[in-house]
């Protein structure tokens, strides 16, 4: 199976030869056979126009031998003239010509007459015999009659075929030539293209096939490098997806069992049970957000993420999301400052998803803000897109990690550090649904300044007041 490609190129190589061959020796040794006999037909008539126009014209009955010599010599044929009784009256080219030939009977006066055999026994072989009748007047005086061997048109026949034959196999041998170039360029090509592929399946998806031609089979080695480059980066990121799905599960899972076991063994006292039973409550609930968060995501992954749009008014959702955190907010004496455009603007999207992504950008401001400072939320309009900012004054994030955080349970080390019951995939669920949107979202931070998260939505098409409205929650 090594070399099946190039048997195939070889095998249609020799089909094409042999067919060629056939069609040569065949079909083309025909038409050139009949070629050279209509040829030799259209000679020798004008030969016969010739000589009887020369006959017709003079006065006299006698013809010109020299003429019958030299069409004879120039057309290589006998040349015979006979009268109505088929009387041989001169001829030429012929050193044994019969004084008669009674069998000759030409029907009508057609000036277009030929046969092709041995002239009624004239000759011992196959000749081609063209006659044309003599008219002077409206009398019919006799014929010319031309013959010319078939042998010879053979051979003219087998000379050319022999050119053609000599030609077909210059044409193959450079057919050759081109067809090993060919198949180097092509076979070499698949044979790295079929290695690269084994390789992916063996697993060694960092295999590079080195196939650098600017074509179709460039093309498909660069697409399969590029499959195999994602198909690489996926794996890794299920193992990373495996290990962090591991380690957030096993922390609550580690703190439930051993608070719960304490309890049993009698370890905790009875007066702090309730304590340790709302440690136990608080770990099952991170449990229950971090596998909402993956279902979430995951229905993301295979159904992609069906919006219900519709016109809402975004001040209105914004202030209903900053009422739930209002407890949080106290403890930590965080204040909003929102800055509206307008007093009401309406927006066109998913509004389910755009609480949700709402939520998870204040929760992850109000978690990363120092106490007492403020979380500025504005909004402004720029050709008929609404853009959103939620801007903290907390920790930041460090400049290596701002191309990460939309990675599903990336945490940066700050992140660890302040935020234990953090999942890791709120930023990602968030980048999912605005890019559903078919909508942009970005983030500009300094680490010990703060963050700030913008994004964007369509404006419903409604006419707005333009007024620009600001209060403090």
């Amino acid at each position: 199976m090594k070399h099946a490609l190039r048997l195939k190129f070889l095998v249609g190589y020799l089909a094409v030869l042999l067919l060629a061959f056939i069609l040569i020796a065949t079909a083309g040794s025909r038409l050139i056979y009949s070629s050279l006999e209509q040829d030799a037909i259209d000679r020798l008539y004008e030969s016969c126009c010739l000589i009887a126009n020369t006959y017709e014209q003079a006065s006299t009955d006698s013809f010109d031998r020299l003429q019958l010599e030299a069409v004879a010599s120039t057309r290589d044929c006998d040349v015979w003239i006979v009268n109505q009784s088929n009387t041989l009256l001169a001829s030429a080219g012929s050193l044994d010509a019969p004084e008669s030939v009674p069998q000759f009977n030409p029907a009508g006066g057609t000036l277009n007459r030929y046969m092709i055999g041995n002239f009624y026994g004239n000759y011992d072989e196959e000749m081609l015999s063209v006659y044309r009748p003599l008219i002077r007047g409206t009398n019919t005086l006799g014929y010319v009659i031309t013959h010319y061997p078939m042998s010879r048109l053979a051979i003219l026949r087998e000379k050319i075929l022999i050119i053609a034959y000599v030609t077909l196999a210059g044409t193959m041998l450079l057919a050759l030539l081109l067809l090993v170039l060919f198949e180097r360029m092509v076979s070499k090509p698949v044979s790295r293209i079929t290695r690269a592929a084994k390789e992916y399946a063996a697993g060694n998806l960092t295999y590079q096939p080195n196939v650098k031609s600017r074509d179709e089979m460039g093309y498909l080695a660069n697409t399969l490098s590029d499959m195999a480059m994602r198909l690489n980066n996926i794996g890794e990121d299920q193992h990373k997806f495996v290990a962090n799905v591991s380690h957030d599960f096993r922390s609550p899972l580690t703190s439930i069992k051993g608070y719960l076991e304490a309890i049993l063994d009698g370890t905790i006292p009875h007066e702090l049970q309730e304590k340790y039973l709302g440690i136990v409550l608080g770990e099952t609930e991170r449990l229950t957000k971090l596998t909402q968060s993956l279902l979430t995501l995951n229905s993301f992954d295979t159904k992609g993420i069906y919006l219900e749009q519709s016109n809402f008014d975004i001040n209105g959702v914004i202030r209903g999301i900053l009422a739930t955190f209002e407890g949080r907010c106290k403890e930590k004496r965080i204040t909003f400052e929102l800055t509206f455009s307008d007093t009401r603007q309406v927006v066109y999207a998913d509004k389910s998803r755009i609480q949700q992504v709402l939520y998870n950008l204040i929760d992850n401001a109000i978690k990363f803000s120092n106490p007492g400072s403020v979380i500025n939320i504005d909004t402004s309009v720029h050709h008929e897109k609404l853009f959103i900012s939620v801007k903290d004054h907390g920790v930041g994030i460090p400049k290596d990690s701002l191309g990460k955080i939309w990675e599903r349970f990336y945490k940066t080390d700050t992140s660890r550090g302040k935020d234990k019951k953090g999942t890791g995939l709120g930023l990602s669920i968030v980048k999912e649904i605005i890019q559903a949107h078919k909508e942009n979202i970005d983030v500009i931070s300094t680490e010990g300044v703060g963050t700030e998260f913008i994004f964007s939505l369509p404006m419903a098409q409604e006419e707005s007041s333009s007024n620009s409205w600001k209060e403090i929650f």
